[in-house]
């Protein structure tokens, strides 16, 4: 059982490794067979196709990232700013090696992990995103007058809609060349301004020292 587990969890990292190189429509199961030195007889023991690897490799993304923050939001001995930066390393480090090729293959060719993906942007800006602006609240490093349910849809929205191929689409061609910014990138960029506009001077000066 354990040689299974560790045989599928293989699978699932070479895969996603391939998923984010080559895009998921330009890559094939023969591909991955071959990446894991592996007949695609066997691959195909373990997972009945390409659909459900994406699937998977996804489901794992979202477990792993989910875990780390929960962890981070949790914990009540680490200063909130300090709380704050590590979340904001935490989750652009998962989701920078996520492209725009692949976003614009999900969204064209896997549509309901592609869904799936921004219910998750959604319930984890929900459960965790507003637990730590009621933290950061009734800490005082977030302004009193803040109304938090505004930040969470404006967060929740900006960061859906930032790295949705369509949306970017229907802007001029040097809006999309000058943004010129990874998945990583835009979420950092996007919470730091929300951030910068939310926080007490106090708490914006304690987290430029973190």
């Amino acid at each position: 059982m354990r040689k299974k587990i560790d045989i599928e969890s293989k699978i699932l990292d070479i895969s996603y490794k391939l998923f984010l190189k080559q895009g998921y429509k330009n890559t094939t199961m023969d591909d991955i067979a071959q990446e894991l030195a592996m007949s695609k007889k066997t691959l195909y023991k373990h997972f009945e196709g390409k659909m459900e690897l994406l699937a998977a490799a996804f489901e794992q993304l979202k477990t792993r990232l989910t875990l780390k923050v929960e962890t981070l939001v949790e914990n009540r001995h680490i200063p909130f700013t300090v709380k704050l930066k590590s979340m904001l390393t935490v989750i652009a480090n998962d989701l920078a090696p996520i492209n725009h090729v692949l976003l614009q293959d999900l969204r064209e060719h896997a549509p309901e992990i592609w869904k799936e993906l921004q219910d998750y942007i959604r319930e984890s800006a929900f459960l965790r995103f507003q637990k730590l602006i009621q933290e950061g609240i009734e800490k005082g490093f977030v302004s009193a007058n803040v109304n938090k349910s505004l930040i969470v849809l404006v967060y929740a929205s900006a960061i859906q809609n930032l790295i949705d191929p369509t949306f970017l689409a229907q802007f001029p061609k040097e809006i999309k060349e000058n943004l010129n910014l990874n998945t990583a990138d835009i979420f950092d960029q996007v919470i730091n301004m929300i951030y910068q506009g939310i926080l007490t001077e106090d708490a914006r000066k304690e987290l430029q020292g973190a």
